[in-house]
């Protein structure tokens, strides 16, 4: 989906002197998934121009027979590996 926001025109007719500008908002729904860890992990990438689209992608990926569970994750970045628990000073009193 495009909206037009803003057009503007130099005011000159003709086909070598006239110059159009349009600034233009895009909608689109892209759903990327990757394989393996942020360092040397695969990234693909799919673009749609529905929110439907868009999800039954997802629900297509997630329907793909991989290890482990699929579980929804809140907020909207990647998630990152688990840090080694060392203990501080607190802990060893």
């Amino acid at each position: 989906m495009q909206e037009v926001v803003r057009r503007y025109w130099n005011g000159v007719w003709g086909r070598l002197a006239r110059r159009d500008v349009w600034l233009v908002r895009q909608t689109r729904w892209a759903v990327v998934a990757r394989a393996g860890d942020t360092e040397t992990g695969k990234v693909l990438r799919w673009e749609f121009e529905t929110e439907a689209d868009a999800l039954r992608m997802v629900e297509r990926l997630l329907r793909a027979d991989t290890a482990g569970q699929w579980r929804k994750q809140d907020g909207g970045g990647p998630p990152t590996a688990p840090r080694e628990w060392r203990p501080g000073p607190a802990a060893l009193d």
